[in-house]
């Protein structure tokens, strides 16, 4: 594709506003600029689209999610009369444009005969998975980039299970962008006429009380929250997104008296103004609610996402100091008090497993299986613990009590695919309040965790690469790693090298090669001598390399000392 032609297609197109036109007029004797924006269209895949806001062809605007609504519609069409009636649910995020997009996203279905259910206001990721599943929708979409800093907004598209689009039909919504014309082959209407002929209904809070209902069902032991809720408090943020209304009311619904959220980050706004990324894996993020537990001498603070499908949580240690859990770490706390509680209440199924991603610690299959409960790898991405969730309710050989990822991603129930950031802020809160019975912190808590299960400690390294360039950087590194395998990491020899790509793993010692159970991904996965795991893999989402470092020690100082000794070796392979 050229860009410079596509960048005078836009300009000559007739289509674009004035405010539009002059934005793309701004760059035009900045070649680098243009090219930027318009040497490729987004990518879609099973996550849909995510990128940067502004005008171009490789940018997150009216047009590139109008071509991309338009994709998905005839994939719906082609499914037939039924799935059209069953129709697509829509939600957003807090972003700029989100509601917009929604909108326009609404129109366009409506207009190609398709029903569509769009909610009235911003809402969590979990509750448009939910309402895929009660509903009986065919598919959704969901306007948000999650936890991506400000000048993002995304496009996720969802099938009728409830989880992200699978492969086969993202292949096909892919294709039918290619083949339709963002500015003429787009088919729209007039939402007020839409919404007259019943072809969108609004969703409104009669769909917040099934959602709510189903995630109040997921508790395990809430008898513990009455006995510590006249004085247990605990502090909540939104990071002004789409947490600020259900997560108070869960956390009411279970029994908590005293929840101090943050005033200044729930208001809604785009611009995140009370933080350099809208992110709770940052502590950062949290200093006006360390500043509020301060005030009130408060141990646990709770955070959420713009979208409210990941939760960070911070804890006030020994000396006082208030410390950030890693996703890793909150995800073991789960997964032990969940086997824990269940045990209690006799509510334990079966064959009980903990599904987990392959970058995600190690910690959380000794905590499953030192307690007789089963733990499964999946890729990343909460798309693949989908997949596995629902394998088991087809062959009935497991059944999932929790799954998540080391990216602060939690889920709980049958109700949703997808991480849900206000059944894991209930769990979490839950928790908690056992542990107060048994007059223990949470942090005491993660502290026995060590002792019980070993001393894991982890550690992720994310190195952007912006632009053209940087995407081909990231695609020339996974080929260079492959062309010339890594013999040594730092001071540790490579033991063995799994390529998620064909599904293999190879014995460097013999050169032995055995097929894995998982293929079809770019991720190099270097088992270390001694145990240490060193993993490459370019994000899905965003413009970056992550590496993934995951140690395990007679100590927690030890396990520290071996991630610390690969973190240098890491930032010179991957540049």
């Amino acid at each position: 594709m050229n860009y410079l032609s596509e960048y005078k297609r836009w300009m000559e197109s007739g289509k674009l506003t004035e405010a539009e036109h002059a934005e793309l007029a701004a760059i035009a004797q900045d070649e680098g600029e243009i090219e930027n924006r318009f040497y490729a269209p987004l990518s879609f895949g099973t996550a849909g689209l995510r990128g940067v806001l502004g005008m171009g062809l490789f940018r997150m605007n009216r047009f590139t999610v109008g071509q991309a609504t338009q994709g998905l519609a005839n994939l719906v069409v082609a499914n037939g009369a039924q799935a059209m009636e069953r129709g697509v649910a829509i939600a957003y995020d807090s972003r700029h444009f989100s509601p917009e997009f929604a909108r326009i996203a609404a129109c366009i279905l409506a207009a190609n005969g398709i029903k569509v259910r769009l909610f009235d206001e911003l809402r969590p990721t979990p509750e448009l998975s939910f309402a895929i599943r009660h509903y009986g929708c065919i598919a959704g979409i969901n306007i948000t980039a999650s936890h991506n800093p400000k000048e993002y907004n995304g496009y996720k598209v969802y099938w009728e299970d409830g989880a992200q689009l699978p492969p086969k039909e993202a292949d096909v919504v892919a294709q039918e962008m290619a083949r339709t014309d963002l500015f003429t082959g787009v088919k729209t209407g007039a939402y007020d006429a839409f919404l007259a002929a019943g072809m969108i209904t609004i969703l409104g809070r009669d769909t917040d009380e099934a959602y709510l209902t189903h995630v109040r069902g997921v508790a395990v032991n809430p008898d513990c929250v009455a006995k510590v809720a006249d004085e247990f408090k605990l502090v909540y943020t939104p990071f002004h997104g789409a947490g600020y209304r259900l997560v108070p009311e869960i956390l009411k619904r279970i029994g908590y008296k005293h929840i101090l959220c943050v005033p200044e980050q729930m208001v809604i706004d785009g611009d995140f103004p009370t933080v350099a990324s809208p992110n709770p894996e940052n502590k950062e993020g949290f200093h006006l609610a360390i500043a509020l537990a301060k005030q009130h001498g408060v141990d646990l603070i709770i955070g959420t996402d713009p979208d409210a499908d990941r939760t960070g949580i911070v804890l006030r240690d020994k000396t006082g100091e208030y410390i950030t859990l890693s996703g890793n770490q909150v995800g073991v706390l789960l997964v032990d008090y969940i086997i824990t509680a269940r045990k209690l209440t006799g509510t334990m199924p079966a064959n009980p497993a903990v599904l987990k991603s392959i970058v995600t610690t190690e910690m959380a299959r000794a905590a499953a299986e030192k307690n007789g409960v089963a733990c499964f790898d999946t890729f990343t991405g909460f798309k693949f613990l989908a997949e596995k969730i629902k394998e088991f309710e087809t062959t009935g050989s497991h059944q999932y009590i929790f799954a998540f990822e080391e990216s602060y991603g939690y889920l709980c129930g049958d109700y949703a695919r997808d991480k849900d950031a206000v059944t894991a802020s209930m769990l979490v809160a839950e928790m908690a309040a056992y542990y107060r019975t048994q007059g223990k912190t949470l942090y005491d808590a993660m502290e026995e965790m060590y002792e019980k299960y070993g001393y894991f400690v982890e550690h992720t390294i994310s190195i952007t690469m912006p632009g053209v360039s940087g995407l081909q950087r990231m695609q020339e590194l996974m080929a260079e790693l492959r062309a010339e395998q890594l013999t040594q990491v730092g001071a540790d020899k490579v033991a063995f090298i799994r390529d998620y790509q064909p599904g293999t793993r190879t014995c460097l010692a013999t050169g032995a090669v055995e097929n894995m159970e998982l293929s079809g991904q770019n991720v190099l996965y270097y088992e270390l001598d001694g145990g240490t795991v060193f993993i490459i893999r370019p994000s899905g989402t965003e413009p970056k390399v992550k590496v993934y470092i995951m140690a395990k020690g007679d100590t927690k100082q030890q396990a520290a000392d071996k991630v610390e000794g690969l973190v240098a070796a890491a930032k010179e392979i991957v540049k």
